[in-house]
């Protein structure tokens, strides 16, 4: 079959037959090294996915949103995420690029909705960094008061939050630190991460299972107290805590075998996590009424109402080290989207340079860092977290459909993975996506929108003209 025309203008597509030409990158400094594994890239995407979902927000919708109904609300976004996560599997064994949804859907829906994609994503991805960042902080502050030392109220929160609060100023620092682990390359940053994964699962199952002995069932009751609209609504919310692989995929360039690695540890990953998460909701919300559950820390405190100290003391550690993963994948995520939009001209190629031993990009990763660090440091979490999920669930949406338009137009493509039950499967994946973004507040569509009409004067003003396909269509370099 003829390969799918390239468009004009907005609607411009990089063929995929040449998405995996990168001697002209390399040649300019713009190269990443292959080196993760099957199991480093199932650990980037485990730390992903398991963190602040579990050990702080959890806590925070069971307690003003969902109640014991949380547990639903992990299910609802859980099935769909794993509509997209197929979708992702099979782009991902399909164009092992860096960039994820951004490249995926330059490739199929044009360059406007790749620039939209990519855009979205530089704005989530980082408020997921920084809601992590926040959410780490509450523990520590837990281990503090533990300890019985005090600490001046003026660094422990965002305005706002407290009284004296004026910034959060733990997880400010953190940002920068995990930024400053990603400049070091990605082989040492990713063993880092693959033992920290380890520690994590470790922690959970400790609470699963010595949880388990202390579950009430009249804690329960009443399983809806905020109506099924609750659980829904915390679905939303806790959206992003269900799908750190699509964040793991943008580093399908640094993986030593793409096709075959990246659809495997998308589910994989997606698959351990899922069962844990169900799990850990159901010994949170059974070992305490959910109007008691600490909204930040809400496991340690559950474990110290049941007389149980010292093991809330190490699930504040385990937390703390824990979270740190999810930090990392999503920090990873955001600067290789940025360094793929700036590979392909779409924003300066200043930010896609990258060290010249390390062949990381360093430039974007520290200001990630400090853009980070500063949402941490001064937006309250609830806030920070529904900043995080509109654009994810819109570039979910888009994921789904690009895998259906392409199986149609493109079905001689060579694919390692392929989406079962096409349509149905990644239509559900369009439609719940669309149904949770209904659920979230009206701040956050207006938030959503100024970025979006930012990003539209962008384009026009920068990256239409700047983009290497520009360039081709400049020189008349053919596209079919």
């Amino acid at each position: 079959m003829a390969a799918l025309r390239a468009g004009h203008g907005i609607l411009r597509r990089k063929p995929i037959e040449t998405i995996e030409e990168a001697e002209t990158a390399e040649a300019h400094g713009e190269h990443l090294t292959r080196t993760l594994g099957l199991w480093q890239l199932t650990a980037i995407g485990v730390g992903g996915i398991i963190g602040a979902g579990i050990f702080s927000l959890a806590g925070t919708i069971a307690n003003g949103t969902a109640g014991p109904a949380v547990l639903i609300s992990f299910l609802i976004a859980g099935v769909a995420s794993a509509a997209a996560a197929f979708s992702y599997a099979e782009f991902a064994g399909l164009i092992p690029r860096a960039g994820s949804a951004y490249t995926y859907g330059y490739a199929v829906l044009g360059e406007i909705g790749g620039w939209f994609i990519g855009w979205d994503l530089l704005l989530e991805y980082t408020a997921i960094v920084s809601v992590v960042a926040i959410g780490i902080s509450g523990y520590v502050n837990f281990l503090v008061t533990e300890s019985g030392a005090d600490l001046p109220h003026w660094m422990l929160g965002a305005p706002g939050t407290g009284d004296g609060h004026r910034v959060d100023l733990f997880a400010a620092v953190l940002c920068l630190l995990i930024a400053y682990l990603l400049t070091l390359g990605i082989k040492n940053a990713a063993r880092f991460e693959t033992v920290v994964v380890g520690l994590k699962i470790l922690v959970v199952l400790l609470v699963v299972i010595v949880g388990f002995f202390h579950v009430k069932s009249s804690n329960y009751h009443p399983f809806f107290p905020f109506g099924v609209s609750g659980a829904f609504t915390g679905a939303a919310t806790v959206f992003f805590a269900v799908f750190g692989y699509d964040a793991m995929s943008t580093a399908a360039e640094e993986s030593k075998d793409a096709q075959r690695h990246m659809p495997r540890a998308i589910m994989y990953s997606l698959g351990i996590s899922m069962v844990l998460y169900v799990l850990a909701c159901l010994v949170l919300t059974g070992m305490q009424h959910y109007t008691e559950i600490d909204k930040e820390s809400g496991f340690s405190t559950a474990f110290k109402s049941v007389g149980l100290g010292g093991i809330a003391d190490v699930v504040a550690v385990g937390a703390i080290i824990g979270i740190l993963t999810v930090m990392f994948t999503f920090m990873l995520g955001v600067t290789r989207v940025w360094f793929a939009m700036s590979r392909d001209g779409l924003l300066p190629k200043w930010f896609a340079h990258t060290h010249p031993t390390r062949h990381v990009p360093t430039r974007v990763t520290w200001i990630v860092g400090f853009a980070s660090a500063a949402i941490a440091g001064f937006v309250p979490i609830g806030e920070a977290a529904e900043l995080t999920n509109i654009g994810i669930l819109l570039a979910f949406a888009v994921v789904c459909t690009a895998v259906i338009v392409l199986r149609y137009k493109r079905p001689e493509l060579p694919r390692s993975f392929r989406c079962p039950g096409m349509p149905v499967v990644p239509g559900i994946g369009v439609a719940a996506s669309i149904w949770l973004i209904t659920y979230l507040a009206w701040q956050t569509w207006m938030r959503f929108a100024a970025w979006f009409v930012l990003g539209l004067a962008v384009y026009f003003a920068y990256s239409y003209r700047h983009s290497e396909l520009a360039h081709a269509d400049a020189r008349g370099v053919p596209r079919d």
